[in-house]
């Protein structure tokens, strides 16, 4: 998979079969396509009780680094890390690969390296 700017390039034919022709995917709107992070399964609490996957956590929002960003996207750049709400997202499956659509409104914050002087506010 190849992320260039806003456009992400799977190895997906037309008929989505992955033997014919690269055919890119551009992110339309506000939507932001990110990638969750394998470590979604088991995990430790910070004194080191170990949750199992199939424990429910109410409420408990999820960071995702995004891979590709639609044109009216104002404060997320391919490569940030966001948080949002799982229960308020649309997957997709491209080559194998697990991706989730949201709406850049859904996104709750933005961890990234760069500083930039947005509020982030919609006005």
């Amino acid at each position: 998979m190849v992320t260039t700017g806003t456009r992400v390039t799977p190895n997906i034919s037309r008929d989505g079969a992955g033997d014919g022709p690269k055919q890119p995917i551009t992110v339309l709107a506000d939507r932001v396509l990110v990638q969750v992070g394998q470590a979604e399964g088991e995990r430790r609490s910070r004194s080191g009780i170990l949750i199992p996957a199939t424990a429910q956590v109410s409420r408990r929002l999820a960071w995702a680094e995004a891979v590709a960003v639609g044109p009216h996207v104002r404060t997320i750049k391919v490569g940030d890390n966001v948080l949002f709400n799982p229960e308020d997202r649309f997957e997709v499956e491209v080559q194998g690969d697990e991706y989730v659509i949201l709406r850049e409104r859904d996104i709750h914050a933005v961890a990234s390296t760069r500083i930039d002087g947005g509020t982030g506010l919609y006005l």
